[in-house]
């Protein structure tokens, strides 16, 4: 009795470790993903070294024709949101993952000048920004730029698709991409350089 007591419990922990180690598997594959803060460009909202549990199910989109069973919303603009960066020139997989606050969504038409922010005509209250060289004007501070070469550090496919998306001063943000920036302007490499983040690239 004894000996078939202690199989039992022998299986039932083995059940119970394995049950264990695939939900765990499952929440980091589909449900939950930690991220660790890699630099400062969301400073002083997250800081370096900070770390995120990453719901990814808050802008997945369900199947087709399927209900959603779990809470699901658009993504906003004010959303920080992570992402995986967009594939570079002649690459054909998207990088590591970014850390950046939504400014635009699909429709937006977006301007900054000396670095306040306007979508859609209206001026953006932007309490979270912190600005590193309050005195001085840095690449970025206005856009888009009257001229692209203004843009240091751009890449250069986007300083090429750039003027395909500007209207009357204004980007104007293309169906199923988000323009995003990080809270500390003048020390972050965001949308303003290397363009619009499609949809199917936001993790959560």
């Amino acid at each position: 009795m004894a000996e078939g007591f202690k199989k039992s419990w022998e299986r039932d922990t083995v059940e119970s470790l394995v049950v264990t180690v695939i939900l765990a598997i499952f929440g980091t594959t589909f449900v939950v993903q930690a991220f660790k803060i890699p630099t400062g460009s969301m400073e002083d909202t997250l800081l370096i070294g900070d770390h995120l549990l990453v719901n990814k199910f808050a802008f997945a989109y369900p199947p087709s024709g399927v209900k959603p069973v779990l809470p699901y919303r658009e993504v906003r603009r004010g959303d920080i949101a992570v992402f995986k960066f967009p594939p570079a020139e002649g690459q054909k997989q998207p990088g590591e993952h970014f850390v950046k606050r939504v400014i635009g969504v699909p429709g937006d038409r977006i301007r900054i000048f000396h670095r306040q922010v306007f979508v859609n005509g209206m001026v953006v209250d932007e309490p979270f920004v912190r600005h590193s060289f309050p005195d001085e004007m840095r690449p970025g501070d206005d856009f888009p730029p009257a001229d692209s070469a203004y843009l240091r550090g751009a890449a250069s496919i986007w300083t090429e698709e750039l003027q395909d998306h500007i209207q009357n001063g204004e980007l104007v943000v293309p169906p199923g991409r988000y323009f995003v920036m990080g809270d500390n302007r003048e020390h972050s490499y965001d949308s303003r350089f290397w363009g619009f983040v499609p949809r199917e690239l936001i993790s959560g």
